[in-house]
């Protein structure tokens, strides 16, 4: 049995427990209606009648100098739905412009959003909500479910649940954006799946959680079927999409062919971004096209990309240093295109007597896609807080990731650190691959303490960057086994890798035997798994 379901889940109702006690579950005080799922589309829960979505991404790119701005530092982010002045300045533009939605790609869980998310309520503006922030997601290149991440995820999920504008959550944000990542997109399915049943644990509302997608052409196809077949599947799928640049058309810009790619798709699809700006102003006529008759039936409308004018010029707005806003040429153009749309959609009565689900089929394994049907198991924050307790060498928090990819290369060429690598591509996930960046780095260290049979109380590296965990000698009961499957860990040999396959026929892994899966897992050499983990902590 494996060693996170030996563990009592008494955690998880406990953590569960206290966390109910300490947010609110229930709706806050709210004008506006939930917008629910049916289906493939966003219905008002209270009219029923179909919901689009007129928006645009909402938030600073980053944080300015406290001496500059007087607003806090804490984060490399500014929370746009924590800073109140923030969102009074710009609730006005937001209602001028005509948007019910707004996109926040951050937010900070530690701190109250209950005024700003009022605000937009009164006005009329639902809020979708990235789980993320920028030291604290899903990497592509070296992807890694594990608990700091879920924790920073619940946080957000903790935080927001109970405003009825929230809209719903995204999982990731173009986490696979080619053929040469295509390994991450399991960390991120895991993640909806574990968000979700987060949520019903909790006692929430339902709440979506989906998934922002780009526009590859290689992969773009497989992405979609991925993240809605079997029994992990998103909510909703937005596409950053920025195929129609200027005085485009429906037939020209690639709309047409996306359409007829999404018809009859299983859940509600939507512009997570669009406007291209190769031609400034941005006229926005696509507007026309994505509101119209044509892409309606399929699509649940969108979100401009972006409110703020930063270095990439995407902004339609611009604020100076005394804190005054400034339209730009593009926030009339804008104005103008969604003051014009007016989308016509069905009644929630007449979908649900007419609407069959279609069903996708998970993609095989091809030159242009590795990711694996098997995901990442939910991390055990309890397992990893085990480590921390029974290990006899522990590290500390380091602040340079040169120092971590150094540790790893060393400490891995002694001991065998396959138990701390997920790979994705083979649908393979070490034992301890859902803990944190120290914890793994501890683990490794303590393997070649036990290893080498060092008596003493001391660690194998001398380095004020490691502590010898003196607690470590009193492991509780709860912790034993963890302990013992580490000294198990610690005897082990070093595997040699087997000769690599090359990639040719599609390949349904999904149904490869478990002795299958672990032979490939090995085709990851231990250096790697140094780089990998140095890049995780990046």
């Amino acid at each position: 049995m494996k060693l996170h379901n030996i563990l009592t889940q008494a955690t998880v109702v406990s953590t569960g427990l206290v966390r109910a006690l300490n947010n609110t579950t229930g709706p806050y005080s709210s004008g506006l209606p939930v917008i629910e799922i049916v289906g493939n589309k966003f219905f008002d829960s209270v009219s029923g009648e179909q919901f689009f979505i007129k928006g645009i991404a909402y938030q600073p790119s980053s944080a300015p100098q406290e001496s500059d701005s007087g607003y806090p530092a804490d984060t490399k982010y500014i929370d746009p739905l924590a800073e109140v002045d923030i969102c009074k300045r710009d609730l006005p533009y937001l209602k001028k412009l005509g948007v019910n939605t707004i996109r926040v790609y951050s937010i900070d869980p530690t701190k109250s959003h209950d005024v700003c998310m009022e605000e937009l309520d009164r006005n009329g503006i639902y809020v979708l909500i990235d789980l993320s922030e920028p030291d604290v997601s899903i990497i592509r290149e070296t992807p890694s479910w594990d608990v700091k991440v879920f924790q920073r995820y619940k946080d957000v999920v903790d935080s927001m649940q109970k405003f009825n504008n929230v809209l719903g959550f995204f999982a990731g944000n173009e986490v696979t954006n080619d053929r040469t990542n295509t390994q991450a997109s399991p960390f991120v399915k895991a993640a909806i799946r574990d968000v979700k049943n987060y949520i019903k644990q909790m006692g929430y509302r339902t709440l979506p959680v989906g998934y922002s997608t780009n526009d590859d052409q290689e992969t773009r196809d497989h992405l979609a079927d991925y993240f809605v077949c079997g029994n992990v599947t998103a909510d909703f799928y937005g596409i950053n999409m920025y195929e129609w640049c200027g005085h485009s058309s429906f037939g020209t810009s690639g709309y047409r062919e996306r359409t007829n790619e999404f018809r009859n798709f299983p859940v509600p699809v939507f512009f997570s971004e669009f406007g291209c700006n190769t031609i400034r102003p941005r006229p926005f006529t696509e507007v026309q096209a994505l509101y119209g008759s044509m892409m309606t039936p399929v699509w649940s409308g969108g979100l401009a990309y972006m409110y703020f004018e930063e270095d990439n010029e995407y902004g339609v707005v611009k604020v100076t240093k005394d804190n005054q806003v400034l339209e730009l040429p593009d926030f009339k153009n804008l104005q103008r295109e969604y003051e014009k749309a007016n989308p016509k959609g069905v009644s929630r009565s007449s979908f649900e007597s007419s609407y069959t689900q279609n069903v996708r089929e998970c993609p095989g394994r091809s030159s242009t896609w590795q990711a694996s049907n098997v995901l990442p198991p939910t991390p055990d924050s309890r397992k990893c807080g085990c480590l921390e307790q029974a290990l006899p060498c522990l590290s500390l928090n380091l602040q340079d990731p040169i120092s971590y990819k150094n540790y790893f290369e060393y400490v891995c060429g002694f001991v065998n650190c396959m138990d701390i690598n997920g790979d994705g591509g083979a649908g393979v996930y070490g034992e301890y691959s859902d803990c944190d960046t120290r914890h793994k780095l501890s683990l490794q260290l303590s393997k070649l303490y036990l290893r080498r049979k060092i008596t003493k109380n001391e660690c194998p590296i001398a380095s004020n960057d490691f502590f010898f965990n003196a607690k470590s000698i009193g492991v509780t009961q709860q912790c034993q086994t963890v302990i013992e499957d580490v000294k198990r860990q610690a005897a082990k040999k070093l595997v040699e890798p087997p000769t690599v396959q090359p990639v040719g026929k599609d390949v349904n892994d999904g149904g490869n035997s478990m002795q299958n899966r672990l032979e490939t897992a090995l085709l990851i050499l231990l250096p790697t798994v140094a780089t990998i983990l140095y890049l995780q902590f990046l």
